[in-house]
């Protein structure tokens, strides 16, 4: 009975990082593909972020619509037209346009109409976001933004994995645990000490990159309760070990919208080297 408890702890165990390898692999990929882009700015970044918000727009319309298989790959084509254009420096008042794929998606979903809209608004938003804070911000800032991302996410898996405990949202995202969730607040936290040592950001930079970890968790909880109210594991299955880019770039999304949040209430400095 005994070999038996203790066979079954060593299974439970192994499971629990079974998946370990892919995601750091294609973690590491991802990260690596990003910081060069990120580097590089101008149309570099700028095609790999529409690339992204495209086919997550894909990914989105399958999930709400499985089997449209053509209409979600012109429809991601439109998104990325769309988004593609407004990267180039247009008038304030362009910005309706981004209503315009969220809408063309709306009209076409049979169910959802609303659920479509409103997560195809925040993608493309998002993605906008993104470019422009590339531009108008500096590559250092965006340099931090995802980094705490990317650490919220990392210190959130290990230290939910390793300790476990109380839920934070069960009935939405049943494996988040509050001990994962606090650990990606101090990650983000130490993140942004560590960028005051060598740029010329306030203190402020420190609670403001914990308040960017939680909302990067927000985004990765409104992808998950999205895809329980639609009754899908994955977005999609492009990546191996994280699902879909959907999946993978849901906190970035949730940053991104927090900091053109922030951006519009109050004076969001540079932060340089």
């Amino acid at each position: 009975m005994e070999r038996f408890l203790a066979e079954s702890n060593k299974n439970t165990s192994s499971a629990r990082w079974e998946d370990l390898n892919a995601r750091t692999w294609t973690g590491l990929l991802m990260v690596l593909i990003g910081v060069v882009a990120i580097r590089l700015g101008g149309v570099w970044f700028q095609m790999l972020v529409v690339f992204v918000t495209s086919v997550m727009i894909w990914e989105l319309a399958r999930m709400i619509r499985p089997g449209w298989d053509v209409g979600a790959m012109l429809l991601a084509a439109f998104s990325a037209s769309v988004i593609s254009g407004l990267t180039q420096q247009q008038p304030d008042w362009h910005l309706f346009l981004l209503f315009l794929p969220a809408v063309a998606g709306m009209l076409s979903m049979p169910l959802e109409k609303l659920t479509f809209f409103l997560f195809a608004l925040g993608l493309t938003v998002a993605g906008w976001g993104l470019v422009e804070a590339r531009e108008v911000y500096g590559g250092t800032w965006l340099f931090w933004m995802v980094i705490c991302v990317v650490v919220t996410d990392v210190a959130g898996y290990f230290a939910g994995r390793h300790f476990g405990g109380p839920k934070f949202w069960p009935s939405i995202s049943p494996k988040k645990t509050w001990s994962g969730t606090a650990a990606g607040w101090i990650g983000a936290g130490l993140i942004g000490a560590i960028f005051l040592t060598f740029t010329d950001a306030g203190r402020d930079l420190i609670w403001l990159s914990m308040l960017l970890s939680f909302a990067s968790q927000m985004g990765d909880i409104a992808e998950s309760a999205l895809k329980r109210r639609l009754g899908v594991k994955d977005s999609s299955a492009i990546i191996p070990g994280h699902g879909g880019l959907f999946d993978r770039f849901d906190g970035l999304l949730g940053a991104s919208l927090f900091m053109l949040l922030l951006a519009l209430l109050v004076d969001v400095p540079e932060v340089r080297i």
